[in-house]
């Protein structure tokens, strides 16, 4: 520890500790332009300068460190007039335009100003103005604003990874620029934007759209991605107007494209305002909510009084709140009659989850997904993290630039990851559970197991080297791509490091052989000991807000709430809710498509979800859904499947109502409402809760406060250690995890499938998965999004577009053993050869037309359209 004087007070803080912390430790503010908490310092204002004693020369307080003994003023005459010089000096070149800034008002630049009393300057220049970035997409950047802090370049650096900006040219002619000079070449985070002092990059969305002081701003939780960051609504007049973040909160203000830009989807013409009937010539016409509500609940009494309970399905949607999923899967238990509820999360996520859950004793992440920043090394497994949890990709890059964190990247694609990657496994799609069966015998064979958890904390380990002795690297490197060596080098990385982090996403959880690449990943966890006490953790993705949540909430046919067994559970839940819970396990979302084809199953609910777009095998399920006598689709917006629907329910967005998401890293957090609904849309839970009334109208379910349904989401679950305290809420706060001292962790033994090889009438391989610059089909909705990403394309290797002979920009047609769909060619150095790519977030492209069953992959031809 080092003591040091601040302004005639003691302290003592680490060595290396700058004096701007330490002044901050003590309740001193020192003013500052350049400074900024999460990145490195830079000392180019000069505004933070202080008196050492002993020192000629004034320093600067942000990036000086502190010594023993040194005695600091922070407040003198002399200290006031050198910051008062230093920003008369900075307006020199500055433009007083702040009547039509859009900082004005929230300008770092205006408050240390009136801060330091800079009313007047004596110092004169030819202001000459530096030209205006129009062309950025959602960016714009005034650069005779700047001065120079470099605080857009090292969060665009440091914080995000995408060194898409930095200082062009150099003495009075310097600027912001892109590196490159594309101004495409950008994830449009928006994070620049947060960290300008000034109002030299804006958001040109909310430019004159009004002065900060005038909205409403409401604290709240991001409703796209999983990483579920802390984020602040400004609103006005019922609209969401732009989206901010605060440095001090869990995600320190980062957001990604989706999280900053994506909230025009909630302005978006397209929004659902009324109910729609469908009429007796097949048209879709407006309707009050009594009677849509009423001819909801008449229909669905037909059917279950002729075919039963089980006649009817619903499909969830990881986009609503807890409370909502809690409510749909109840109205279909307790008030219908049936199990057969379903989601998305079939094809990949919580298939995953339950794996994980039998082998650890718990769903989703270890630890908060800060703990990653601690690891010593980071295993990358199936994930593009950008496209798919943007937050665990920030932490991703905390690990590896300040904690010098080893990464180890294995996938079928090369990404923006491989820049920060010590090891990168390029392997074969489908053959993801070979991949880890490799880094499993890797390790083993290196000596790096962690020895001590394994003996303390596991069991079935001697059945688990038993299989994977029987698996040569020979048969890895056939099935995989990647060799021995590779493997060895990577498991040396990995086992040399100390606390492991492992992270897997859509590659591994929609593997063509899942089971076992998700049993592997787990399994590679408990061998590193990263799920362990002394680990960083183990961490599954997914790409919706509240997938986790979701399941928790029962929204599954396996299991009740808090993942009961109807066996052990269902009289409790027929108790509480008086009724009577179907005691077997309901049809899954497959089974649920071969019941519509029977005719078993004559209604179907769907929730915030569109199962025409994101099902494998389109045209099959088209054909399923024309058969339904009952189609409710309850939605944002006139989905594909909603056009199909009997009865459409406008629904509310994520800004539109009081709720929690729970995140993947298994944070609940709670939001209050920030604008009203869309037009007459209601919340979720409003509609579920009159529905309830009307097709089971013992219990009064409307009437049901907040707090209460809490409780028994709480009582019921057993999922939660605390309850929230805040106002109006009383969710659960913190998911219980088993102890390993009460169940100790189970190794897996497991022999990995046969890699399928592609055929040569379909010779490539194409990976249907989540892109940057988009969340699943919910920002297609957002202008902001589309600015940037406006359309569907697939991603070709070079050797394979010339042996087509394709160009970027060409127009090509892709065929499966199940459909053909045309795209436009995007052709990249780094894909691999015999590997495509094409985002699943499109609507138009209809990619599903091209899939079959829960992989993400399949075979196709390419060709010039």
């Amino acid at each position: 520890m080092v003591t040091l004087t601040i302004d005639g007070r003691q302290i003592q803080v680490p060595a290396g500790t700058t004096i701007l912390d330490a002044a901050a430790e003590l309740g001193i503010k020192i003013p500052t332009l350049c400074w900024l908490k999460k990145v490195s310092t830079t000392g180019a204002c000069r505004i933070c300068v202080v008196q050492i004693e002993g020192v000629d020369r004034f320093m600067t307080a942000c990036n000086t460190p502190v010594k023993d003994g040194i005695v600091v003023t922070t407040m003198s005459p002399q200290l006031e007039k050198a910051r008062r010089k230093t920003l008369e000096l900075l307006l020199v070149n500055h433009p007083l335009d702040c009547p039509v800034c859009d900082a004005a008002g929230e300008c770092d630049l205006q408050d240390t100003c009136y801060g330091l009393k800079v009313d007047r300057n004596e110092y004169t220049a030819e202001l000459e103005s530096l030209p205006i970035s129009y062309d950025w997409p959602l960016i714009e950047n005034c650069a005779t604003r700047c001065i120079l802090c470099e605080k857009c370049v090292k969060v665009c650096h440091e914080i995000v990874g995408a060194d898409a900006i930095e200082v062009k040219n150099c003495g009075d002619r310097s600027l912001i620029g892109t590196v490159n000079g594309n101004p495409l070449d950008c994830d449009f985070c928006g994070n620049c934007i947060n960290a300008c002092p000034t109002g030299t990059l804006i958001s040109k969305p909310f430019k004159f759209r009004g002065r900060p002081w005038t909205f409403d701003v409401t604290k709240s939780i991001c409703a796209f991605c999983s990483s579920g960051c802390q984020i602040e609504y400004h609103s006005r007049d019922g609209r969401v107007e732009r989206v901010t973040s605060s440095d001090d909160g869990f995600n320190r203000g980062n957001l990604c494209i989706n999280g900053r830009f994506g909230y025009a989807a909630f302005n978006s013409s397209g929004r659902l305002t009324v109910p729609l009937l469908r009429d007796g010539a097949g048209n879709q016409q407006k309707a009050g909510w009594d009677q849509a509500l009423g001819t909801v609940a008449a229909r669905l009494k037909d059917i279950v009084s002729v075919s039963g309970g089980a006649s009817v399905a619903g499909i969830g949607s990881p986009r609503v709140t807890n409370e909502e999923s809690y409510l749909f899967q109840k109205f279909l238990r307790g008030a219908v009659g049936t199990n057969n509820v379903d989601s998305e999360a079939r094809l990949g996520y919580f298939p995953a989850q339950l794996i994980q859950w039998r082998m650890l004793g718990y769903s989703g992440g270890t630890y908060t997904m800060d703990a990653i920043e601690q690891a010593s090394a980071v295993v990358i497994l199936g994930s593009d993290l950008k496209s798919e949890s943007a937050g665990f990709a920030y932490r991703m890059i905390q690990a590896a630039t300040k904690n010098d964190a080893k990464v180890v990247v294995a996938g079928a694609r090369a990404t923006w990851i491989n820049s920060y990657a010590n090891s990168f496994l390029q392997y074969r799609p489908g053959s993801e559970a070979w991949l880890v069966t490799g880094l499993n015998k890797a390790i083993l064979a290196e000596g790096f197991e962690n020895k001590e958890f394994i003996a303390a904390d596991t069991k079935e380990f001697a059945a688990f080297t038993t299989a994977l002795g029987g698996i040569s690297f020979d048969q890895i490197a056939e099935a995989s791509d990647v060799g021995e060596a590779d493997l060895r080098e990577a498991a040396r990385l990995i086992g040399t490091s100390g606390r492991v982090a492992v992270i897997y996403g859509a590659e591994i959880i929609r593997s063509a052989d899942a089971a076992n690449a998700v049993t592997g990943t787990v399994n590679l966890a408990l061998l590193t000991g990263a799920a362990g006490t002394g680990g960083a953790g183990i961490y599954p993705l997914d790409e919706k807000n509240n997938t986790q949540g979701m399941l928790d909430m029962g929204v599954c046919p396996e299991y009740l709430p808090g993942y009961h067994s109807y066996e052990h559970a269902a009289a409790r839940f027929s108790a509480e809710w008086k009724t009577a819970v179907p005691g077997t396990v309901g049809k899954d979302l497959f089974q649920i498509i071969e019941g519509i084809e029977k005719g078993d199953i004559r209604a179907l609910y769907v929730m915030g979800s569109d199962p025409l777009h994101f099902m494998p095998d389109r045209n099959r399920i088209l054909k399923a859904l024309q058969k339904l006598d009952l189609l409710v689709v309850q939605d944002l917006f006139l989905t594909e499947t909603a056009r199909l629907a009997h009865i459409v329910l406008p629904a509310a967005g994520g800004a539109e109502k009081a709720g929690s998401f729970t995140t993947v890293d298994n944070r609940v957090q709670c939001f209050p409402r920030a604008v009203v609904p869309a037009g007459d849309a209601r919340t979720d839970g409003e509609i579920l809760m009159k529905l309830y009334d009307l097709v089971s109208p013992v219990t009064n379910i409307a009437a049901t406060p907040v707090e209460e349904l809490h409780h028994e989401i709480a009582r019921l679950s057993e999922l939660y250690s605390e309850q929230c305290d805040h106002e109006g809420c009383r969710m659960g706060r913190v998911k219980n995890r088993l102890a390993f001292s009460d169940k100790p962790a189970t190794f897996v033994p497991l022999t990995p499938a046969p890699v399928v090889r592609r055929d040569a009438a379909h010779p490539l391989s194409l990976i249907v998965g989540p892109a940057l610059r988009h969340n699943g089909s919910f920002s297609t909705w957002s202008d902001n999004n589309m600015a940037v990403a406006g359309e569907a394309y697939v991603e070709i290797a070079p050797a394979d577009a010339h042996k087509a002979g394709i160009v970027t920009g060409n127009v090509v047609k892709l065929t499966s053993p199940h459909g053909s769909v045309i795209l436009t060619a995007k052709v990249l150095e780094k894909a691999q050869e015999g590997t495509l790519f094409a985002p699943a977030h499109f609507r138009e492209a209809q990619v599903n037309l091209l899939t079959h069953g829960a992989g993400g992959s399949v075979g196709v031809k390419l060709e010039k359209a």
